[in-house]
């Protein structure tokens, strides 16, 4: 299985991105937000994290695609998000136009009425997603904008760190709160370790 490639961006179509690695050209499927953030990036060495995924009829043609992200983070959103009873990669593909930071949100706070204006996302989906995924996204909402590696980068170090602090026996929302103070002085945090020790020491200082 492939669950990652790196190579120079060849071109971008409009559901997909083609990346040079030597000997291989790589069709990867990507969503909108996606494909948007690699527009300037264009003849550049990028990495995006893989999903190996199966098009097709099991009666007919199966043709074997590659879906990619630009952090793990927005890849692991992506595999819960196909979870959902009649949702699918096709379906999660096209609904992905904005940041998982805030279709999370929305799942979270049960705003079915932006989940419904996603593309193929009904009202009877929408409620669907929420009712599923509700309790499981809360790390996803903490994300912050993502601009290619160093970004995504910090994005994948907050999932870890609120993992962690929901294993150390916080709550989701203290968890969520001590995330954001930590962000709030705009420090770049190297791992998971560094973030809750910065974490604990805002926390100290506060009180």
């Amino acid at each position: 299985m492939i669950s990652k490639i790196t190579g120079q961006l060849v071109s971008l179509q409009t559901d997909c991105a083609i990346i040079s690695s030597e000997p291989f050209e790589y069709e990867v499927l990507i969503p909108e937000y996606t494909r948007r953030q690699l527009q300037s990036e264009i003849g550049k060495k990028i990495s995006l994290h893989t999903i190996y995924s199966i098009d097709g009829n099991p009666q007919g043609k199966l043709t074997p695609r590659l879906i990619g992200f630009l952090t793990e983070a927005e890849r692991e959103f992506f595999d819960l998000f196909c979870s959902v009873d009649g949702v699918g990669t096709r379906k999660a593909l096209r609904a992905m136009i904005r940041p998982v930071k805030e279709i999370a949100t929305a799942i979270e706070e049960k705003d079915e009425k932006f989940l419904s204006s996603l593309p193929g996302i009904g009202n009877a989906m929408s409620e669907r997603i929420v009712a599923k995924l509700r309790r499981k996204v809360p790390k996803f909402a903490l994300l912050v904008g993502s601009n290619i590696p160093e970004i995504g980068q910090q994005i994948d170090v907050v999932s870890e760190t609120y993992e962690a602090l929901i294993a150390l026996g916080h709550s989701e929302s203290d968890a969520r709160h001590l995330i954001d103070a930590a962000l709030k002085t705009k420090s770049k945090f190297k791992d998971s370790p560094e973030m809750i020790q910065a974490i604990y020491t805002i926390n100290r200082n506060v009180q």
